[in-house]
């Protein structure tokens, strides 16, 4: 039933659990805070380092041949793009006796298209005065191409017209020898033709009449159009703010950064697949999660409550582990400080009914080589546990993080309360510290979360968590017991659910 059950929660979990991705942001809030923080300290000190050269700016009225009120632009953008042209570039160089190649100099300014007919040229230079320079140089050059252009476009346009008008003023050159020589002609026939010839002479006078009128009207649009163009505004150096600069790119840099870092820390998170709810740390190691303390002492107005919490628990473990004909251990996950801490007030609550001695099997034996204080309890490492009397109540102390030695835990305790950090673990992790407990038949009681989310509201108790973590013991008890009644030990339900928040105690 268990497995059927777990194979159906496991084909209803989403692809991508969003509360499980914004609980692991949040909780990684120094590392994009921290990102959006350098950002905004590289955004000022680029204005700082690498202020704005000196620039230059001007504007250049163009008119074109071809303007319509409903023009999108495109004759604008046109000459924006003729002005990125060496042409241009050289021309206004030449006039500034500059030796620089106008690939380099079109590197210096750029051109954007205002309105239709309104251009905005940008120049910097080595100072003020040499970016104006070289943006009055640069609207000349462009004024004067443009003119250029547009006087040959009319001459082209009026040398076309005229050569028509020509070869029109040949043809009745050829008409009117024709009549001068059919006048003496008489007859029917003789009178047809004159009067053909005639009409022709007519039509010929009316179009070379025309394409000198339109030659002339093309040669007298060319000065409105030359006038039109022209600088409007003249080059004038733009005064840059050192303190409004640093603070824009700061202000940039935070947003880049802050999107960065955010960006950084959600592929992280998904990546590393570390559960941070109680939920999924639950499903996870298949046991309920009994208990929640904060990581840190807290702040000054917590600290009565959290001290509180951390006395509950630890009657509650003393009560369970009072009521247990097994030794009972804890085992940490990222967590070995606190894990210690609670193990010697545990210790402490049980040497009211006797002795109790501390089997330390933490990395590096954090207990057994510190300095023990007056009225702590004894402290022996693993390898000492051995010589401890069976008449003396045990408590273990342990770790299950990477590179644990698994067949050493039940020397420490065949029941443990796994004490877990959240967001530290794995899933796959976690999957492998349940089979590695499960297959040395350590029960699992349950597990007090370290450092749990303020704003977790999932639930982290198993329905079918007997089952589950206790399993190894059901498998020992069933082979000793054989076809014989079976007692099953009732948990106790306990919780001391304290997050670092004003969440009220669950």
């Amino acid at each position: 039933m268990t497995t059927s059950t777990t194979a159906e929660s496991s084909a209803a979990a989403p692809l991508l659990d969003l509360q499980a991705l914004v609980v692991a942001v949040r909780r990684r809030r120094r590392f994009w805070c921290a990102v959006g923080l350098l950002g905004l300290l590289v955004g000022a000190a680029v204005a700082v380092l690498l202020p704005t050269p000196p620039t230059a700016e001007t504007k250049v009225l163009v008119a074109h041949q071809e303007d319509q009120p409903n023009d999108p632009g495109t004759l604008i953008r046109t000459d924006v793009a003729l002005l990125q042209t060496t042409r241009i570039a050289d021309r206004a160089l030449k006039s500034l006796h500059s030796p620089e190649k106008p690939e380099d100099f079109m590197k210096d300014y750029t051109g954007i298209g205002l309105t239709n007919n309104l251009l905005q040229i940008t120049v910097t230079g080595d100072s003020d005065a040499d970016a104006e320079a070289r943006a009055k140089a640069l609207a000349d050059a462009f004024v004067a191409d443009h003119v250029k252009r547009i006087r040959a476009a009319a001459d082209a346009e009026a040398k076309a017209l005229l050569d028509q008008r020509d070869r029109l003023q040949g043809e009745l050159a050829q008409v009117n020898k024709a009549i001068g020589d059919g006048s003496p002609r008489s007859g029917p026939t003789a009178s047809a033709d004159l009067e053909s010839l005639f009409a022709r002479r007519a039509e010929l006078t009316s179009r070379i009449s025309d394409f000198g009128q339109r030659a002339a009207e093309a040669r007298i649009g060319t000065p409105k159009l030359i006038a039109g163009t022209q600088i409007v505004d003249a080059p004038s150096a733009v005064r840059n703010s050192l303190p409004e600069a640093a603070a824009t790119n700061a202000a940039v840099g935070l947003v880049l950064g802050l999107v960065l870092g955010l960006a950084v820390a959600a592929v992280g998170s998904v990546v590393a697949d570390r559960p941070v709810l109680r939920r999924e740390i639950a499903s996870n190691l298949g046991a309920s999660v009994v208990a929640e303390l904060p990581r840190r002492s807290g702040r000054l107005w917590r600290r009565r409550r959290i001290r509180l919490a951390r006395e509950r628990l630890t009657t509650s473990l003393a009560r369970t582990a009072r009521t247990s004909a097994e030794p009972v251990s804890l085992l940490e996950l990222g967590t070995a400080r606190s894990t210690s801490v609670l193990a010697l007030d545990l210790a402490r609550a049980l040497a009211a009914d006797g002795p109790v001695v501390v089997v330390d099997g933490l990395p590096g034996l954090q207990l057994a080589k510190r300095r023990p204080k007056p009225g702590d309890p004894t402290v022996v490492s693993g390898e000492g546990a051995a010589s401890v009397p069976h008449q003396e109540r045990r408590v273990g102390v342990g770790s299950v993080a990477p590179g644990t030695a698994w067949t050493d835990l039940q020397y420490l305790g065949t029941r443990t309360v796994l004490v877990v950090r959240a967001g530290h673990g794995s899933a796959a992790w976690l999957h492998t510290v349940a089979r590695q407990l499960a297959d040395q038949r350590i029960a699992v009681i349950g597990v007090v979360l370290i450092d749990p989310d303020p704003r977790d509201r999932t639930d982290g108790t198993l329905w079918d968590g007997l089952n589950t973590a206790l399993r190894g013991q059901d498998e020992r008890s069933a082979r000793q017991g054989g076809s014989g009644p079976r007692r099953t030990e009732r948990l106790p339900m306990w919780a001391a659910r304290v997050p670092d928040s004003d969440q009220e105690a669950r």
